[in-house]
């Protein structure tokens, strides 16, 4: 199950939670884009990625929730630049202009992270119904394609370009009830993977300069799902605030270490 922003206007499964703190200085100077950003994945990565001094502008269709979320990194990080873009990452024109209107107000692109998110499923294989698929492939295909195509040659002229896809682990592990999600999922990684090749050949010999890195988990989860379910263990799942660690983290490696890789926060199948 996922458990992700939606980011798209279309209603979806969106969690999140507040972080407190990202390490001082680890991305001074970065601007970083954040996909999906007004769930609670969202909230916690803006915080983060601002605390580790980045620049972070969060986009996501829904206004009120991405000004929350953009509030709430700001309070926590006061002299962090956080800046919040209302769009709608299912409007492919719309999608070029905000990576346009960034790297023009910035002079750069440092990264893109994508929490757009979403999770339809069924008791069994044979009750799937295809309209989820509908929805899920919008969510996590559509604003993946949009949002690669929009920043990839702003991500070559940054200095440390790094793409960042969460995805799940029922990608390479699906299950009957997931057939339609698993299979979203499996999509958006292989489109990722494709990019990452873009990335590799564009580095030449030399090697990448800018990567492309899928952050594998099985679901996500954070301090309202817990009030809301207190009794559930929530086993194997990653809070919001380690996924956002793990993303500030992809800036920390090589590029040639995290293109092209999944790197797995919950057990490998």
């Amino acid at each position: 199950m996922d458990t992700s922003t939606t980011g798209t206007g279309t209603p979806g499964a969106s969690t999140g939670a507040d972080t407190d703190t990202g390490r001082a200085g680890s991305l001074d100077g970065r601007v970083v884009a954040v996909a999906g950003a007004a769930g609670p994945a969202g909230r916690a990565a803006l915080t983060w990625l601002a605390g580790a001094g980045a620049t972070v502008v969060g986009a996501d269709a829904d206004a009120e929730r991405l000004a929350e979320a953009v509030d709430a990194a700001r309070d926590a990080h006061p002299a962090a630049t956080v800046i919040g873009d209302t769009v709608d990452l299912l409007d492919p024109a719309a999608t070029r202009a905000w990576a346009d209107r960034t790297e023009k107000e910035y002079g750069r692109v440092d990264g893109l992270v994508h929490l757009v998110g979403g999770w339809r499923g069924s008791a069994t294989f044979a009750e799937t119904d295809l309209a989820d698929w509908d929805l899920l492939e919008k969510l996590l295909i559509r604003t993946v394609q949009h949002t690669t195509l929009a920043f990839h040659d702003a991500l070559l002229r940054g200095e440390r370009g790094r793409y960042v896809l969460i995805s799940a682990a029922g990608a390479s592990s699906p299950t009957a009830g997931n057939a339609a999600y698993s299979a979203a999922k499996a999509a958006a990684e292989a489109w990722t993977l494709a990019l990452a090749d873009a990335f590799r050949k564009a580095g030449g010999e030399e090697g990448p300069r800018a990567a492309a890195a899928i952050l594998v988990i099985k679901a996500l989860v954070h301090d309202a799902l817990r009030a809301e379910r207190p009794n559930a263990k929530f086993a194997g799942y990653t809070d919001v605030t380690e996924l956002a660690e793990a993303i500030a983290g992809v800036w920390d490696r090589p590029a040639g270490e995290v293109n092209g890789h999944r790197l797995w926060l919950t057990p490998e199948p």
